[in-house]
Formats: C-alpha cells, structure tokens, sequence
C-alpha cells in the first residue's frame, strides 16, 4: 500500500467556502455500485432508507477551541485545544504555534493583555502540548473560550464564518470536539422529522474529533501512519439497536469509527486508535452518508476500505458535476454491499 494510492487532483475551486442554505439542499452522491451513481439531495435522504434501517450520529458539540493569542514580546501566537484532561478542567492537549519558539512555562495573552494559556510540555506523540488555560472550572473555561474562542474552521475555509452555529450540528450535545463531524451539518429538525415519521430510529454516539483530523497522512506506506486515539461512547442501547436492525446507516466516518470501535474492542467507552483501512471487516456499519475528503487522509483509507476502488469513480464524477467538496460541501451516500 502507497499513499499515492489515496490520492485525487482535488480543484480549489471547488473546495466549499461557506455552508450552503438551507443545511440540508446540499447535493447528494447515491452510490450505485457499478451502475451509475444518482444525483440527488440531502432533502432526499429518506427516499433511500428501508423499513428496518437505523441512522446513527455523532452528537459531539465543537468548542471555539482556536484562540488566537500574543506572546509578552507582541509576536502572534495560536493555540487550538484539542481535548480537555479528565482529571482538570484548565488542562488540555493543543497544537500550538510557534511550536519551535514557544518555551515551556510561558504565558500567551489575549488582546485585552487577560493571561489566557501558559505553555506546557510535549506530549508523548511529540506534536501536541498540554497547555493550562487561566480558570479553575468548567464554567470558568467555558466562559473564557466563549469570550476569546474562534471556530475552528479547517485552514482551507478562508472565509470568514458569520454564524458559528452553522459549524455546529443541529442535534450537537457534548461539547468537546474540535472539528465538526461534518456529515451531519446537512441535516434540518425538518428532516430529522422526516425520518422519524417514516418509521426510522435516530440514534446516537459520541466521538471527540481530535487531532487526526488536521494530521496528513506523511510516511510512504500509510499503514505506518501513527493514530491517535480518540475518545468514544456508545451506549449498549445504540449497539442493539444496531445489531437487530436491517440496515445501520453512519452519518460520517465518526459515527463509524464509533461504532466499529465499539464492535472491534468490545468496549463501549474509551479511547480508540482504530485504524480503519482496506482489509478491514466491517462489523455494524453498512451504509454510511459522507462529505467528500481531502487527498492523502485517513478519511479517505476508511472510504477506500468500505466500498474499494470506486471510491476513485464517485470522487472523478463529482468533480466533473463540479460538487462542493470538503467540509461546507456536498455529501455522498455509500452502501459497502454493493459490487
């Protein structure tokens, strides 16, 4: 296996700079397996369900985990939490910038000259930090990334986000990830009605995206890629569900990581470093509702694992339908027992 296996000329020009309205007008990809895919919309997802089926979210909220901040000598600095320690609520992991010049005890301030983070040391990876953010509980910390917290949009959305609820999903619980499951931005109350009307269980999962949703694929052979775990929850309710269930359709590859965590493990909380890649056997999902993905990523490895090459066919007639791609684009639909 190469990661030139895992790559596509990806237009920049189509690459999504603001989500689309209403959420769920965004084109939808049918996979068709060999036939050719449908051309559709996410209004019309339901169309595509079967009595029996279940869908499954990832209810994850996102923080304003980017703060962009000042060193005492006035050069810029940038710090993006990505998870909050279990054991204190001022303590995080982050990626951090200058990560070469910044020391370790020093403090950034905000704007206002308010200390806001004190650096720490690296963490066992080597890419991240644990850095102490300046309140001792959670209603301090949250109060504090409500005041001087951004978004935290992928760094190829350069456009400005005039309402942060739309990096949000409509059913978002806990708050603590620092990306969007972004599958799931394209889906309205309205049609979360829909689906519940048609007779079709909603049901939910937690996973924390974290810092492998900004790390690139880098080594020769992926599967030398290290994963970094991720914390996940699945109720035992939800695993029933989806074990007596006809169909179990993922909204995004983090309700999949989730679940196939869950199943693979046999434990239904915890941290996982599932690396989902071809060869894998899937165990509970058998549909999953994605956005299209960046070259190179583990994103992309899970999709090539669950419906093979023709990840390549789908991917080449979006981009000549000129789809919206990336996290404010447009969704595909895959059924992994199609040939």
């Amino acid at each position: 296996m190469r990661i030139e296996d895992f790559d596509y000329e990806l237009p920049s020009g189509l690459i999504a700079q603001t989500p689309i309205e209403p959420r769920d007008a965004a084109r939808l990809l049918v996979d068709q397996g060999s036939s050719l895919p449908l051309h559709r919309h996410v209004k019309d997802f339901v169309e595509f369900c079967q009595p029996g089926d279940v869908v499954v979210v990832n209810d994850t909220k996102v923080i304003p985990a980017r703060l962009r901040l000042r060193r005492k000598s006035g050069g810029a600095a940038e710090v993006l939490l990505l998870e909050q320690s279990k054991t204190s609520p001022s303590s995080w992991e982050a990626l951090i910038r200058p990560a070469k010049r910044l020391k370790v005890g020093e403090m950034l301030f905000a704007g206002d000259d308010s200390e806001i983070v004190r650096i720490g040391e690296r963490t066992e990876s080597g890419d991240t930090f644990t850095v102490e953010l300046s309140g001792q509980t959670h209603s301090e910390i949250q109060s504090l990334l409500m005041k001087y917290g951004e978004m935290p949009l992928p760094p190829y959305i350069a456009t400005r986000l005039d309402q942060p609820d739309r990096y949000q999903t409509v059913y978002a619980n806990r708050p603590a990830s620092a990306a969007a499951p972004t599958a799931g931005l394209h889906f309205t109350p309205s049609l979360m009605s829909e689906i519940k009307d048609a007779g079709i269980k909603i049901l939910t999962v937690d996973l924390t995206v974290g810092l492998d949703t900004f790390a690139p694929v880098t080594t020769p052979n992926p599967l030398d890629h290290p994963m970094h775990s991720e914390f996940y929850r699945v109720s035992q309710e939800t695993l029933d569900e989806c074990r007596s269930a006809t169909r179990v359709i993922a909204v995004g590859t983090t309700a999949t990581r989730a679940l196939e965590s869950a199943a693979t493990n046999s434990v239904l909380s915890g941290r996982t470093k599932i690396f989902i890649s071809r060869g894998y056997e899937f165990k509970v999902v058998d549909l999953m509702l994605t956005n299209f993905h960046m070259p190179r990523t583990t994103l992309l490895m899970m999709i090539d694992a669950f419906v093979g090459s023709r990840w390549r066919d789908l991917y080449a007639g979006a981009i000549t339908e000129r789809y919206r791609l990336l996290s404010f684009g447009d969704a595909m639909l895959l059924n992994r027992h199609l040939d």
